[in-house]
Formats: C-alpha cells, sequence, structure tokens
C-alpha cells in the first residue's frame, strides 16, 4: 500500500512510547520529532505536518495523558484522532438528485491520472446500485481515449455517448444531456480531456462545460504517486473551476502517501474514492478513520468485512459448511472458495486490512500460487471432481498430462486437498456449537 514505508516508521516511534511505563514531556516532544521527520518523508504538505505535530503535542503532554495507565496507548490514539481529522473525519458520499432527474458529474485531472478508467469503475458501481449511468466521451484530442473508454464502459455494462473528435466537447454534453432525457437515463459522466499540464485552455474547456450544463458535481482524479504534484494540481483546478471532491488513484502502489494526508487539509475539498488496483472492481470509499488506522498498523477489519459481505454469497456459504462437517467438500467447492477470494481482491489485498499484518509487507506473496491447482482440477472429469476418492493412477496421470504438470504434483496437491478436508471436519465440530451464521472463506 502506499503508506508501507510511513507506517512502518510511525511503528516504531509507538513501539518506543509503549515500552515506557511512563512519560516525560521530553519523550513526546522527542517521538514528535520522529513523526515529523516521517511525514515530511512521506512528501505531506509542510504547513500540514507543522500543525499537525503542534496539536498533538499539545494533547499528548496534557497531565491526564503523562499520568494516564497507559500513557503511550493514549499518545497513539491521539495520533490516530489528529489523523482522521486531518483526512476529514467522516466518509463523503456524492448525493445524487432524485432518479427522475439527471445528474451530471463532470470528472477532469491531468493525463495519466487514470481519470477515464475511474470514471468507469464509479459508472460501473452506480449501475449495480440501481441507477442507469451513461458515460460521455469528451476527450476529443485523443481517439484512443475514447476507444478506451467504449471498451471499459461494455466491461461494466454502461453505454457511451461519443460524437467523435470533431465536435467541441459543450456540444457534445449539450446533446448527451438531451440524450439522456429522452433514454431515462439519470446520471451521466463527463470524461473531459486530460492534459500533461495545465493549462489556459484546458480549464476554458471545463468552464464551457459548466456554463452549458447544470454540473451537479465536478471530481478531480489525482495520482497518489506524484506526491506533493497532486496537492498543487488540487490546489490549481479547486481556484479557477471549483471542484467538489478528489479520487485519488493508484494508492495501491508504492508510494509515499502524502496526498492523502495533505489533500483535504490545504484544499478543504475532500477524498471520495480511493483506486486501490487496475481492475474496474477496484474503487473504494475513503474512509479518513480506517485509513489512518491502516498507516498506524492497526488494520481494517470493517472493509475486510465489508469486502467479505460483497463476495460471499450466503446460501452458498451455508452450503460449502454442511459439506465441510460431513466431509463431503469436494474440488468444485474449492474452487468457489478461490473465486470468492478473489473477488475480495486476492489476498494481496487483503492482508493489509489485518491489524497486525504490517510487518509482512516485505514477504512476497505470490498471487499466482493458485493456478496449478486450479489447471489440475479443471484436467479432472465433473466425476472426479465431486467424488475424489475415485482418483486412481491411472485418472491421475491422464490429469497430470492434462494440467502440463508431474503426477507427483497432482499427487501432492490431492494429498494436501485430503489432510485440509479431514482438518476442516474436526474443525467444524469443535465450532459447531459455538457458531450461530456464516463462515470465512476457505484459507482463512
Amino acid at each position: 500500500m502506499a503508506f508501507d514505508s510511513l507506517s512502518e516508521k510511525l511503528q516504531n516511534v509507538f513501539k518506543k512510547l509503549k515500552s515506557k511505563g511512563v512519560l516525560t514531556e521530553d519523550d513526546v516532544k522527542e517521538a514528535m520529532k520522529e513523526v515529523k521527520r516521517a511525514l515530511l518523508e512521506a512528501d505531506v504538505n509542510f504547513k500540514v505536518v507543522k500543525n499537525f505535530i503542534k496539536t498533538v503535542t499539545e494533547k499528548a503532554v496534557g497531565e491526564e495523558v503523562m499520568k494516564g495507565l497507559n500513557p503511550g496507548q493514549m499518545v497513539i490514539k491521539i495520533v490516530r484522532d489528529e489523523m482522521t481529522s486531518l483526512m476529514g473525519s467522516e466518509v463523503s458520499e456524492i448525493k445524487l438528485l432524485p432518479s427522475n432527474e439527471v445528474t451530471i458529474i463532470m470528472m477532469c485531472g491531468l493525463q495519466g491520472a487514470g481519470k477515464t478508467t475511474t470514471v468507469a469503475k464509479l459508472a460501473g458501481q452506480y449501475k449495480n446500485k440501481g441507477r442507469k449511468p451513461l458515460l460521455v466521451a469528451c476527450d476529443v484530442y485523443r481517439p484512443a481515449a475514447i476507444k478506451q473508454l467504449e471498451i471499459n464502459g461494455e466491461k461494466v455494462g454502461v453505454p457511451v455517448f461519443s460524437m467523435g473528435t470533431a465536435n467541441k466537447p459543450r456540444d457534445i454534453v449539450k446533446a448527451a444531456l438531451s440524450h439522456a432525457q429522452k433514454n431515462d437515463i439519470n446520471l451521466m459522466f463527463i470524461d473531459t480531456a486530460g492534459r500533461l499540464h495545465i493549462d489556459e485552455g484546458m480549464m476554458q474547456e471545463l468552464q464551457e462545460i459548466k456554463e452549458t450544463v447544470p454540473v451537479n458535481y465536478t471530481i478531480l482524479t489525482v495520482d497518489s504517486m506524484t506526491g506533493q504534484d497532486s496537492v498543487n494540481v488540487a490546489t490549481t483546478f479547486n481556484d479557477q473551476i471549483g471542484i467538489d471532491g478528489v479520487i485519488l488513484t493508484k494508492l495501491d502502489g508504492d508510494t509515499r502517501g502524502g496526498a492523502a494526508l495533505s489533500i483535504k487539509a490545504v484544499t478543504g475539498k475532500p477524498i471520495l474514492y480511493a483506486g486501490m488496483g487496475e481492475k474496474l472492481t477496484d474503487l473504494e470509499l475513503f474512509y479518513p478513520e480506517r485509513m489512518a488506522s491502516r498507516i498506524l498498523g492497526m488494520g481494517d477489519v470493517e472493509s475486510l468485512i465489508e469486502k467479505a459481505q460483497e463476495a460471499i454469497d450466503e446460501e452458498q456459504a451455508r452450503k460449502v459448511e454442511e459439506k465441510i462437517r460431513k466431509a463431503t467438500f469436494d474440488f468444485n467447492d474449492f474452487l468457489d472458495q478461490l473465486d470468492q477470494m478473489n473477488k475480495m481482491g486476492g489476498l494481496s489485498s487483503l492482508i493489509g486490512m489485518l491489524p497486525g499484518m504490517g510487518k509482512l509487507k516485505n514477504v512476497e506473496i505470490d498471487e499466482n500460487a493458485m493456478n496449478k491447482p486450479k489447471a489440475i482440477i479443471y484436467s479432472m472429469t465433473m466425476e472426479e471432481r465431486t467424488n475424489p476418492d475415485i482418483l486412481n493412477v491411472s485418472r491421475k496421470n491422464r490429469i497430470a498430462k492434462g494440467a502440463g504438470v508431474d503426477i507427483a504434483e497432482v499427487n501432492r496437491f490431492i494429498k494436501q486437498f485430503e489432510e485440509s478436508r479431514k482438518m476442516m471436519k474436526q474443525m467444524s465440530g469443535i465450532m459447531g456449537k459455538k457458531k450461530k451464521r456464516g463462515m470465512l472463506p476457505f484459507g482463512f
């Protein structure tokens, strides 16, 4: 995640604080020096850091903290609360007009920030919530941008309105709104042209769009990998055309993360969403409190639970649980569980949400490790998948050839599967009396 380096440094600072039974004012000030250094290295805005350290120090050296039962933990809580406040305190959501009206959202940003992909992600989410969105192609300078929007629109099942590259954006949005009103579309996303840098012509074009149609939200997409530059971009866009919120992309990358901790404080505009990957489903609402917990190595259990609820079908979970109890869990069930794990974003994206897992950030997680087992299962007949007990030597030889692996790998996988099945049955017996509902995906 973007904050791995910052998280590690902060955890080292807090580890020292927690090891002391009593804190002095000098202890707090020394710790805050290290926190300040870590935030500046993470490319957090200097003025933001200065105010943050001042506020935390004033609260942390209070008598109530110093003489508390666990002063180190109390200081950490103050840091988390102030960090949450820095990023906006509460989640900010887009408020749409009633479903019989067209809500217009204009997306803007520099080239390479991931705007065209992000607008498709957002449209796909609202489609799943029951809205009828339309993507409007207004990047008339790059035919490839229009094609990219059409491809992504098709992937998320959202239509794209395009008039090619011969018309001006203001004429395109006017025609798009008329089209939306005639076709019961109630949400319109305008994908505007990006630039390599901010220029007067770009800003004028965005102003013309806002003067032509009643834009309800102007959302800026910024690349978190550009650090302080993204804060400067957000400030300029807000000053010249006015923005209502920001979407931070590439927060899953190896970046310093300073933008997330600076944008709200500098511009006063909330971070609405965070792009956490390249898939068209990798867009999350930005929860300041959850993000602060993740930065401080406390995990993000709430988001993990939400991902699980979205990915796991309760009826299917009950059926699998029953199969585990009766030791009839088969290879098809195994594939279903892997599919659910992938829907939740894969192991790499989930591990950072678990408290204390920051220590594993340098451990390489091979997301392709399951490819061979899947190839082995896909080489089985349906009868073999549902009844693993019939797998004899000749069947295993055929499966090995079909999967392109040695028979030893087939034997190893089947043995591991059988051992897991026995273990799951034993665990279900132990947990059965305590467990009242649901189950976690296989492997958790």
